[in-house]
């Protein structure tokens, strides 16, 4: 009976067979290993406990519709994957150098089983940190402040790598494009530490020691001051960031999470931190300039504060986004079940960004929240605003081709139980699969890891449909082909 009603697998377009559109919003999440705040729960964990608390993350993030993952792999010139350049993490093993045993491969693990469950994985990495304060362990022979002692400044409680040293912005870019080459990640992500936080002592502030640097720099010809210089040497490492990643793999998204106020009076009434004048990070520009596919401030403000308000805020990012990248705005989540900040405040910022005209997703900070079900967080998220899956936004900007409408097919057993089968050996894996099902007189859209290669739908009846649709890695989203009946997958 189906096999007499379904169409043959030829393309058609989706307006003609009245397709529903599928959601498209970046649902992404932070997980921060710096002081094991996220993951693993604490450092020198039996690697199988490492693995299995990587695999509930991956789960939660899944079952609450989220379709990004931001994992930390370098919190302080540490690494989180095997790595010939810096050593392992002490939030790893418990030891700065030493190889977790039996030896694996958190990077790789975490990408492979992400996109099993239709979920990109970014590369976090912190570009300057080099050691925090705390109880942490020796640093290992191989990290970049034992090899190079000049290289990293003493700032208060932390080691700072100079950014004003071009050697250090060359084995920033080394690090990161060593990942890039060797991982199949989907973006590449830093934060908002560029020059450090101000530190100040007896009420005065620390000054960072970059005297050296400076000097180099006016004795060969250099003639900026001193604020500007710093801005110059950051502007460089997020340039060279965008065009290495983009040069090794065009579709890896560069991605950067600044602190979410530019400066005071932007937008007007707006008092915080000034970033451009204190860490030298002049995220305003990086913007214009189009050096980074997503922008994600850090916008961990209730929506009713006057001097730091989340929807004033988020217009005027989106005002300088003169390159229409994509903006994601990163969320407070971490602060749900504190006072006034009940998880319908988060609920609620998802939807003023929704209404925003240029913002189309959001992150949050952080994984345990999620985890846990802090304040009822989960709850909220998947009843009010991720009831189902969605498709990360296309970057059309990025270089790649349309899919072309996949191979499918389905088999029915003798009770008419149906199972499809998709795509075919001349088709590159796709990132996502759309499947289509119309039963009676309505179509209904299911998003699914490109991995997949057969799903179960039941019986058909008379009248019912099965369609398929590819997306690749830069959210380009192909022609839909109908399913014809196979006597096998």
């Amino acid at each position: 009976m189906i096999l007499a009603l379904l169409c043959a697998a030829i393309p058609f377009a989706s307006d003609s067979l009245r397709l529903p559109p599928v959601p498209r919003e970046f649902r992404g999440v932070w997980v921060a290993t710096v002081g094991n705040i996220d993951w693993p729960s604490r450092a020198g964990l039996p690697v199988e406990q490492q693995q299995d608390e990587l695999l509930a993350i991956l789960d939660r993030a899944q079952a609450v519709h989220l379709n990004a993952v931001i994992l930390q792999v370098r919190p302080a010139g540490d690494a989180f994957y095997e790595s010939q350049i810096e050593p392992w993490s002490e939030w790893l093993t418990g030891k700065q150098g030493r190889a977790p045993s039996p030896k694996w491969d958190p990077l790789a693990f975490a990408v492979t089983e992400a996109h099993a469950r239709g979920i990109e994985l970014h590369a976090w990495f912190n570009p300057f940190r080099a050691k925090i304060s705390g109880p942490v362990s020796e640093l290992s022979p191989l990290h970049i402040a034992r090899r190079y002692p000049s290289l990293a400044k003493r700032y208060g409680k932390l080691l700072w790598m100079d950014p004003g040293d071009e050697r250090v912005r060359q084995h920033v870019l080394r690090v990161v494009l060593d990942v890039v080459k060797r991982y199949d990640v989907d973006g590449v992500h830093i934060d908002d530490y560029f020059y450090p936080y101000p530190e100040h002592e007896r009420g005065e502030l620390v000054q960072f020691a970059d005297d050296e640097s400076y000097s180099r720099y006016r004795h060969a010809g250099g003639s900026l001051p001193r604020d500007d210089w710093r801005r110059e040497n950051v502007d460089k490492l997020v340039k060279a960031l965008y065009d290495g990643i983009h040069e090794l793999k065009p579709w890896v998204k560069f991605g950067i999470s600044p602190f979410g106020i530019y400066r005071p009076g932007f937008p007007a009434g707006t008092e915080g931190m000034d970033t451009y004048a204190e860490l030298f990070a002049d995220a305003r520009k990086w913007l214009n300039e189009g050096w980074a596919d997503y922008f994600s401030p850090q916008l961990y403000w209730p929506l009713g504060l006057q001097a730091q308000n989340f929807r004033a805020l988020l217009e005027w990012w989106g005002g300088e986004n003169k390159f229409n990248r994509h903006i994601w705005p990163g969320l407070g989540t971490y602060k749900v079940g504190t006072r006034d900040w009940p998880a319908i405040e988060v609920v609620s910022q998802i939807m003023a960004t929704r209404a925003d005209k240029t913002a189309t997703g959001d992150v949050h900070y952080s994984m345990h929240p999620l985890l846990v079900n802090q304040g009822g967080i989960v709850d909220q998220l998947t009843t009010r605003v991720y009831d189902g899956p969605a498709l990360v936004p296309e970057s059309p900007w990025l270089p790649g081709e349309t899919p072309r409408a996949p191979r499918i097919r389905f088999v029915q057993d003798g009770t008419d139980r149906v199972q499809a089968c998709f795509g075919d050996t001349t088709l590159a894996n796709p990132r996502w699969w759309v499947l289509y099902v119309k039963r009676d007189t309505a179509w209904t859209a299911r998003v699914l890891p490109g991995a997949v290669r057969r799903m179960a739908l039941g019986a058909l009846g008379p009248r019912d449909s099965v369609a398929l649709s590819a997306v690749d890695r830069t959210g380009r989203q192909g022609g839909v082909t109908v399913a014809t009946s196979a006597p096998r997958c």
